[in-house]
C-alpha cells in the first residue's frame, strides 16, 4: 500500500469480499431462491458486478439515484426497497420508461391511493410489492390483515400490477444467540408466506415472494415458499455482524486506513486523522454484548492490535485507546504509523468515502467510486 499515503481513505480487501459472496451462494444453493443483492452497502459497480456469476441480476436499492445508476450500467431488474414517495412517482416512472423493469414497495393505503391517482392521470402501469411487517421492527403491513387486500384491490382497480410481497427481518439484528437468528428467519418466511396465501386466495398472483436481512440469509433452515432472497452487507460485513456471530473479524472486507497525528500519552491516547466524518457516527455495537467504540484498531495487514478500539470520535480526530485502560499502546504507536479500523456498520462508513483503494494480499490494485446521494 506503498502509494496509499493521504488518510483517511476506505479498503476494500478483494479476497475477503469474494469469499463472503461466494458463502452466501453457497448457503442460498440448496433452495429453489433468486439472490437479490441490496447494493445500498457498496453502491459500486465492480462491487455489483462480482455479486454475480456473470450478467446482471436482479438488484435491490436505497435510492433512485442508485437505480439510476444501475440501470445505465445495464442492471435493469430493480426493486426501490423503501416506500415510495408521491415526490418520486415522476422519477420512477421515467426509469420504466427507459427500460427498468421497476418494483415499488409501499404498505399504506394512503400510498396507494396517490399511486393509483398518479397511474391513472398519466395512464403509467406501475409494479408494487406490498411491505408486511414481520417483527414489528419498523414498517410493513401485517401478515394476516385485511388491509393488504384492501390495498391490493384498489391498486388493481388503478392499473397498478400487485406482482409480490416482500418484508425484512430488522429484529434479527438485536439477536443475542444464532438461535434467536434462526427463529427470527423462521418468522420471516412464515410472515411473507402467510401474507401471500391471503393475496392469493383472493385471486392474486403473485410472482415474488421475498425476504431480506443478512443474518437470516445465512441461518435460514427452511426458504419454502420464498422466491428471492435479499442481502446486503454479507459482502463486506461489519462489528455488527461480527458481534450477532455472522461473520468472524477477519471476514470483515473494508476498513479505513488512518494515520497516527498525536498522543495524549498520560491519558493512554493515540490521536489518529480519522474522527466520525470517516468512521460514521454509527455506534451499532454499543448495546451488544462487547462495545467496540468506534471500530477495532488493527495494523496494515488487518490483523486487530491488542485490545484497541476507536473509543472517541471528533469530526477529523480519532482517539485510540486500551478497551482495558492501559496505558501502554500509546507508546507503540508512533506519529506518521498507519493502521486499519474496522467499522461498526459498512454501509454507514462506506458512505462517508468516494470510492475504495482495493487491496489484494496487501497490494493495491487499484480504485473503484462509488455513487452518493439521492
Amino acid at each position: 500500500m506503498a502509494e496509499l499515503v493521504e488518510t483517511p481513505t476506505l479498503l476494500l480487501d478483494i479476497d475477503r469480499l469474494d469469499a463472503n459472496i461466494l458463502r452466501m451462494r453457497n448457503k442460498l444453493a440448496p433452495f429453489d431462491v433468486v439472490l437479490r443483492p441490496h447494493v445500498k452497502t457498496n453502491k459500486s459497480l465492480e462491487v455489483t458486478e462480482r455479486l454475480f456469476v456473470g450478467g446482471r441480476g436482479p438488484i435491490t436499492v436505497s435510492t433512485l439515484r442508485e437505480a439510476d445508476f444501475f440501470l445505465a450500467a445495464g442492471f435493469t431488474d430493480i426493486l426501490y426497497g423503501v416506500s415510495i414517495a408521491p415526490n418520486k412517482f415522476a422519477h420512477a416512472a421515467l426509469l420504466i420508461e427507459q427500460g427498468a423493469a421497476l418494483k415499488l414497495v409501499l404498505d399504506n393505503l394512503e400510498s396507494a391511493r396517490l399511486l393509483a391517482d398518479f397511474a391513472r392521470t398519466h395512464e403509467q402501469t406501475f409494479e408494487v410489492l406490498l411491505e408486511v411487517d414481520c417483527d414489528g421492527h419498523r414498517s410493513g403491513i401485517p401478515a394476516r390483515s385485511p388491509l393488504l387486500l384492501d390495498i391490493a384491490r384498489l391498486l388493481r382497480a388503478s392499473g397498478v400490477t400487485v406482482s409480490g410481497v416482500m418484508t425484512h427481518a430488522g429484529n434479527s439484528y438485536d439477536s443475542r444467540s444464532i438461535a434467536e437468528i434462526e427463529a427470527y428467519a423462521r418468522q420471516e418466511r412464515a410472515a411473507v408466506v402467510d401474507a401471500a396465501q391471503l393475496l392469493e386466495g383472493a385471486g392474486f398472483e403473485l410472482a415474488i415472494i421475498s425476504i431480506g436481512s443478512t443474518p437470516t440469509a445465512l441461518f435460514t433452515q427452511d426458504l419454502s415458499g420464498i422466491t428471492e432472497v435479499r442481502a446486503g452487507v454479507f459482502a463486506f460485513f461489519d462489528l455488527v455482524m461480527a458481534g450477532l456471530g455472522v461473520c468472524q473479524v477477519q471476514d470483515i472486507a473494508v476498513s479505513v486506513l488512518t494515520t497516527v497525528i498525536g498522543h495524549q500519552r498520560e491519558k493512554g491516547w493515540t490521536i489518529v486523522d480519522a474522527g466520525w466524518m470517516a468512521l460514521s457516527r454509527d455506534r451499532g455495537t454499543a448495546k451488544q454484548s462487547e462495545d467496540q467504540g468506534y471500530g477495532i484498531v488493527c495494523d496494515l495487514a488487518g490483523q486487530p492490535i491488542g485490545d484497541l478500539i476507536v473509543t472517541a470520535a471528533n469530526q477529523e480526530h480519532g482517539i485510540i485507546s486500551s478497551r482495558s485502560g492501559n496505558l501502554e499502546p500509546a507508546s507503540e504507536l508512533p506519529v506518521g504509523t498507519q493502521l486499519r479500523i474496522l467499522p461498526n456498520h459498512a454501509c454507514a462508513t462506506s458512505a462517508q468515502h468516494a470510492g475504495y483503494h482495493v487491496l489484494t494480499e496487501g497490494r493495491h490494485l487499484g480504485y473503484w467510486s462509488r455513487i452518493a446521494g439521492w
